[in-house]
């Protein structure tokens, strides 16, 4: 049976949209912690270690956490999958390109594709950046996430591929969230409107709540 429904365009599609959510709800949580960075190195520091402490002395030492970074992984890896699978499908049904040029869809939806490959890239460099210190700048200091932060976003390519990633990203949200919806059959004429306006102002909080970070560091409110 999952096979069956993994190798149907609405399997592949309800996938996407599950992992989208899963990822969805991670990047909220993301989002508000790295906002704490504006309240100085001590409690920001002290929210990175609790992160590593939940749900002790049941779970051992950062046990939460790497199983939020498997769920996270698995969620990445399916919607990643799913979606190059159904973007081949597609290609496959119309080998000939449409006769009409003019574009009837969103910008976000135009870039749907460019913008999962830049954020696969930007992931990439985040982790090796600020989670394994191999590409990060300087001296990476284990344990003192509030002076990695501050580090990245004091070199100008640092602001650079987040803000840009960032933006892509939430063009990815405006139509992910809506699409989603619609796949899991959330959608209809009543909710289009509401969705939509859902969508819109989710992206826009979480791009604005993301691009704070390197911005108070650009500023020095964040030092």
């Amino acid at each position: 049976m999952a096979r069956t429904v993994w190798d149907s365009s609405v399997g592949k599609k309800t996938v996407m949209a599950v992992s989208g959510i899963v990822m969805l709800l991670y990047l909220v949580a993301h989002m508000i912690g790295n906002l704490k960075i504006y309240f100085g190195a001590g409690e920001f520091n002290s929210y990175a270690h609790w992160l590593r402490t939940v749900g002790e002395p049941f779970m051992h030492y950062e046990w939460t956490l790497w199983i939020i970074r498997v769920v996270l992984v698995v969620a990445v890896v399916a919607h990643a999958t799913a979606a190059y699978q159904l973007s081949r499908r597609d290609i496959k049904a119309r080998p000939s390109k449409y006769v009409h040029k003019k574009a009837r869809t969103s910008y976000a939806t135009r870039t749907m594709r460019w913008g999962g490959i830049i954020l696969g890239l930007f992931i990439v460099w985040h982790l090796l950046d600020l989670t394994t210190g191999t590409a990060h700048p300087g001296g990476f200091q284990e344990g003192h996430p509030y002076q990695n932060v501050v580090d990245t976003f004091s070199t100008w390519y640092g602001n650079v591929i987040y803000i840009v990633a960032m933006l892509a990203l939430g063009l990815h949200i405006r139509h992910g969230f809506w699409s989603a919806a619609q796949t899991l059959g959330a959608g209809g004429r009543t909710r289009e409107r509401f969705l939509k306006g859902a969508a819109n102002v989710l992206a826009l909080l979480l791009t604005a709540g993301f691009i704070a970070v390197p911005v108070g560091v650009m500023t020095q409110v964040v030092s």
